[in-house]
């Protein structure tokens, strides 16, 4: 019922915004293999959110070109995999999916990797061919030193309520080639107060964040207000899902509530989002600071 409403509000929104727009011709189209095209294509996931995203300035400001080796971790359906995957395949890159174990996790996870495999396995001249590994298993993300770009895009908190948070970032440094950048968007928790170690809002603080990553061994490069949105309160009956894109009415677990008002978080748009970079060091790393209790 909940992809229903939100595929249902998705269509609404693109075909406002396809109202006067004018048809692509052949001389406004990007050229093929750039990142305007695998932006631009018509495989794309849910384009619409690009206003909310910003793919094209997310995507370098973290450094993304087309020769690299990138290590997604989580994809999920694969929003940005729609975009990395033909970029990269396009262009000799090579991405690598790290997403939930198939054998495990709950009924939503299994389906989740059901939806992002039916979509990303059967055209390997448009995707290429996406490299599979999982998160929480024994072996590692990605061989040591093999990676240019790693990426986490909203679910840092999925690590943490899994209990990984720690241990992927340590896998991330890990995979990356020295120099290589590691780029993190995460619904942003407001400043104050104590991080919940389970983010059950969905929303943690960018502080948690960055001591993740320096513990990990990585050197904060920068932060980009690419993604932020000031009219996000953060204070939602369902945490972040209760705004879009997920539109959730009840509980998780409990059936859709008909009355629920959902006007107001569509005004509200998608959530206010941290945008990070940062960067494994090529010498020595230094020893991370005693995290506070």
């Amino acid at each position: 019922m909940l992809l229903t409403r939100r595929h249902a509000a998705f269509t609404l929104t693109a075909a406002l915004a396809a109202c006067g727009r004018p048809e692509d011709n052949a001389v406004d189209a990007p050229e093929r293999g750039s990142l305007a095209w695998a932006i631009d294509g018509e495989w794309r996931i849910e384009p619409e959110r690009d206003s909310w995203r910003h793919p094209t300035q997310t995507l370098l400001f973290w450094g993304l070109e087309g020769d690299m080796t990138v290590l997604e971790v989580l994809p999920g359906r694969g929003w940005y995999t729609s975009i990395l995957a033909p970029y990269l395949a396009a262009n000799g890159g090579h991405l690598i999916a790290a997403s939930f174990d198939p054998n495990s996790g709950s009924m939503a996870q299994r389906e989740t990797l059901a939806d992002w495999e039916a979509r990303f396995t059967h055209d390997p001249r448009l995707f290429g061919r996406i490299e599979r590994t999982v998160v929480g298993a024994a072996g590692p993300l990605a061989p040591a030193a093999s990676v240019d770009l790693a990426i986490i895009a909203n679910t840092v908190n999925t690590l943490m309520a899994q209990g990984v948070a720690e241990r992927v970032f340590d896998e991330v440094f890990t995979a990356l080639k020295p120099g290589g950048a590691f780029g993190v968007e995460q619904h942003r928790a407001s400043s104050t107060g104590l991080q919940d170690p389970l983010a059950g809002t969905g929303y943690v603080q960018e502080a948690y964040v960055k001591q993740l990553a320096q513990e990990a061994g990585f050197e904060f490069v920068a932060a980009s207000d690419v993604n932020a949105n000031p009219r996000d309160t953060r204070d939602h009956p369902f945490g972040v899902w209760t705004l879009p894109p997920t539109l959730r009415t009840s509980p998780l677990g409990r059936p859709d509530n008909p009355d629920f008002d959902s006007g107001p978080y569509m005004a509200v748009g998608e959530s206010d989002r941290m945008t990070l970079k940062f960067r494994k060091p090529t010498g020595p790393v230094p020893a991370a600071a005693p995290s506070a209790p």
